[in-house]
């Protein structure tokens, strides 16, 4: 009995040890976000007439679904990009047009979640208005997606122009019935941007900024969008009439994953 006596007080000696010690050891949490660099400002903390429309928060875009890494309907840009936009809204509005922005800085989860939408070939609900013409297969090949975006780093804008007064814009409904993005105006999905010949995210070539076939009023809106914008730095990119990029980058090389959320400029 002195054995088996012996053998339970070491026994509890021993667990009283091993709870000891899991006590003194530190919880293992989740790693903290990162937060965006101190470049990095909210726009509307510098313009906030700017309207905008953060699509990818909503699932009104070419996924379906809200985008991995958009939190809230911010838009992030690093602060010189924001400081030009406030000066072409200044001369925009003098016309009696307003900038409107869909999409800002673009998280690297983001453009990941955007690769694996394309691998997927089965996933085509948003097909009927982003890419009626263009086969899902070859969304890699004719670069309209790619592994990397210059929205990650933190300089490039996608944007559009408004009439004012703004005139208001409904919700999208999930499920609702789809129009081609290059139906004319009328028939699009309602926004209240002026008529650029396309709507935004439009997987086409009409969407290329100086298409032959785009002429008129809408060639018009295009070209002071883009000469506004040109006048202050901005580049855009020949194939998207929305998409802007401000030089000199701070970030050229840097592909950031911070969320598009309030808290990740919190200060800033």
């Amino acid at each position: 009995m002195t054995g088996i006596r012996t053998a339970f007080r070491t026994l509890a000696a021993t667990a009283a040890t091993l709870l000891a010690v899991t006590a003194a050891a530190p919880v293992a949490g989740a790693s903290p976000e990162p937060k965006a660099p101190r470049e990095f400002v909210s726009l509307r903390s510098v313009d906030p007439t700017i309207i905008q429309e953060m699509r990818y928060t909503t699932a009104h875009n070419f996924l379906g679904v809200p985008v991995d890494g958009y939190r809230q309907p911010v838009c992030i840009l690093t602060r010189p990009v924001a400081v030009a936009l406030r000066e072409a809204q200044t001369r925009l509005l003098r016309q009696g047009y307003s900038l409107k922005v869909y999409d800002c800085y673009r998280p690297q989860r983001a453009v990941d979640h955007f690769v694996r939408w394309a691998k997927d070939l089965d996933d085509q609900a948003m097909k009927d208005e982003f890419y009626p013409l263009v086969d899902k297969t070859r969304l890699f090949e004719d670069g309209y997606i790619a592994e990397k975006s210059g929205h990650s780093r933190g300089s490039t804008v996608d944007l559009t122009l408004v009439r004012l007064p703004a005139a208001p814009t409904r919700p999208y409904v999930p499920g609702e019935a789809l129009t081609p993005c290059f139906a004319p105006h009328s028939e699009r999905f309602p926004d209240n941007s002026v008529d650029m010949g396309t709507s935004y995210d439009c997987f086409d070539t009409l969407s290329h900024t100086d298409d032959p076939r785009v002429q008129g009023v809408q060639r018009a809106n295009r070209q002071l969008l883009k000469r506004t914008l040109a006048g202050l730095g901005f580049v855009n990119l020949a194939e998207e009439w929305w998409h802007f990029t401000y030089k000199p980058e701070l970030f050229p090389d840097t592909y950031f994953d911070f969320t598009v959320s309030r808290r990740s400029v919190a200060g800033h």
